[in-house]
């Protein structure tokens, strides 16, 4: 998940893509658009009900009603999430690795899990490894 956050405008649309990940590569776009929109519970869509984020700092966030507060939160300082270079997935059988390299060069690291519905969900999200 990108959290790399800035205040230029990316060219996102203004309606919001609620159409589940049927790839862990789509995750990351569909949060990003999704908190462009301030489709907070959208975002918090993304993430498996007891995920966990790790924010830094020894900071964890746990579960989708907390990550979505959080969310909100950072949402409403007008800051704005940024896409980055994202890495192909490591999939294996229902997890997946996936990892983006930001503009300022931090790498995120999350780990999605794909659901009986054959969609995909983060279970776990490391916002920054470098």
């Amino acid at each position: 998940m990108s959290l790399h956050v800035a205040c230029e405008e990316p060219g996102m649309t203004d309606e919001t893509d609620r159409q589940p990940a049927r790839d862990p590569q789509e995750l990351e776009r569909l949060l990003i658009s999704r908190q462009w929109v301030g489709d907070i519970d959208g975002m918090a869509a993304l993430f498996e009900p007891h995920a966990v984020i790790d924010s830094g700092g020894g900071q964890l966030t746990f579960g989708r009603e907390a990550i979505r507060t959080m969310f909100a939160e950072v949402t409403a300082t007008g800051r704005k999430f940024q896409s980055g270079d994202q890495r192909p997935a490591v999939i294996n059988g229902d997890l997946a690795l996936t990892s983006t390299r930001l503009p300022d060069g931090t790498i995120t690291t999350e780990v999605a899990r794909r659901q009986n519905d054959g969609t995909w969900l983060w279970v776990i999200d490391r916002f920054s490894v470098a």
